[in-house]
């Protein structure tokens, strides 16, 4: 049976080659910091991370991680509910509260199982779910997990957004779930206005922070807090995976009963190993950082703006982004593919995104800034853009 599927395997990722479109993974030989080695030998600048912070590699980190290796050890070996919640858990869970202005946290071994986990069991065939239609893939899976009647809004559009909650108001319980940052364009929802319409058409609101945890905000609380709505959204969801350390993780945040039927229904919850004692321990010693001081997010900020004047500057199209997040479009999948690599050989780590990651048509650079960027980095980042992009004239 096996060479009849692998037969058409074959042609598949043929085909994927021929069109320009095959994935290949690049592989780093250094711990993940502004400036990587690749196992090639060649050293490159990476603008293409989740390390909004520049915590991944941070000192503190990895001395918060090697402390709780030595003191609670390495694997749970357990799930939460029979032997694998320790001491660390709950406060870290506790310590995420805190922070988001919530009143408790459930933690999950990924953002992506948290989403999956989120829906199924706290709604039904009697409720409604209401989408933005750019939502992350793992908000559109938890739905997909969920009996809930599914309405989903132009990206971005309060006008659909209401229609929709007009055509849900039949529902039992509503509620509107949005990403914060969406990781494609980087712009920020709109939810002082979400939450507005949220009251009139009493629903919920959930946001997922996982691109916005730790540095949005004036004090990095997140999308709610740059909107200034901390007490008006009830759930929000979010990663240890990136501004947060950068390992992995994820959690909700929320309502006290919430949490507690999530802690009994949410099956990735139930049925995965707890979250590494070592993965605790850094993040515990990441939250204490961010509430000492807003140092790294301003950096971040900073880093950001200055690479976006200089980018435009240059007469490249980017996306409207208020986030980490800046978006060099390119239209062409092909052509994304080859300026990352002429970037590569010029020392700049970059990675094209085209169709299905984003919609056809949609090409582009995602370019992340961290703060662990210098402003040479920047610099030598912009001069590359400028030679290739001239090179494959993308500007003049």
């Amino acid at each position: 049976m096996y060479n009849e599927i692998k037969n058409f395997l074959q042609k598949e990722l043929e085909s994927i080659k021929e069109a320009g479109l095959y994935k290949a993974e690049r592989i780093i030989a250094t711990p993940q910091g502004a400036e990587i080695s690749l196992t090639n030998g060649k050293t490159v600048l990476n603008f293409c991370s989740n390390n909004y912070l520049g915590l991944s590699s941070h000192p503190k980190i990895i001395e918060a991680a090697k402390n709780a290796l030595d003191t609670h050890g390495y694997g749970m070996s357990s799930v939460r509910f029979i032997c694998g919640t320790q001491d660390n858990h709950r406060t870290l869970e506790e310590k995420i509260a805190r922070f988001f202005g919530m009143e408790d946290t459930i933690l999950y071994a990924a953002a992506f199982d948290a989403n999956g986990g989120v829906f199924e069991p706290l709604l039904t065939d009697e409720d409604a779910l209401i989408s933005d239609q750019l939502n992350h893939a793992s908000i559109i899976d938890g739905i997909r997990l969920c009996k809930a009647q599914r309405f989903r809004y132009k990206h971005a559009d309060m006008s659909d957004l209401e229609e929709q909650l007009k055509q849900a108001k039949n529902a039992r319980f509503k509620m509107i779930v949005t990403d914060g940052v969406f990781s494609m364009d980087g712009d920020i929802a709109k939810l002082n206005e979400i939450c507005d319409l949220a009251e009139k058409y009493d629903a919920m609101v959930m946001v997922d922070d996982s691109h916005a945890s730790g540095f949005i905000g004036k004090t990095g609380r997140g999308t709610h807090e740059y909107h200034n709505v901390m007490n008006r959204v009830d759930l929000i969801s979010s990663t240890l995976g990136k501004a947060l350390g950068g390992a992995m993780g994820g959690f909700i945040t929320a309502k006290q009963e919430i949490i507690d039927i999530l802690r009994q229904r949410s099956r990735p919850y139930l049925f995965s190993n707890s979250l590494s004692p070592v993965i605790v321990g850094a993040a515990l010693q990441v939250f204490n950082m961010l509430t000492e001081t807003t140092e790294l997010r301003d950096k971040l900020m900073w880093n950001t703006e200055y690479f976006k004047e200089k980018i435009q500057k240059l007469g490249f199209d980017i996306k409207p982004t208020q986030s980490a997040i800046v978006a060099i479009m390119l239209y062409d999948a092909k052509l994304s593919q080859d300026l990352a690599s002429k970037l590569l050989e010029e020392g700049i780590y970059v990675t094209g995104f085209y169709y299905p990651v984003v919609p056809k048509g949609e090409a582009r650079i995602r370019v992340q800034l961290s703060a662990a960027h210098e402003k040479d980095h920047i610099d030598k980042a912009v001069a590359a853009f400028e030679k290739i992009g001239k090179e494959l004239g993308i500007i003049k």
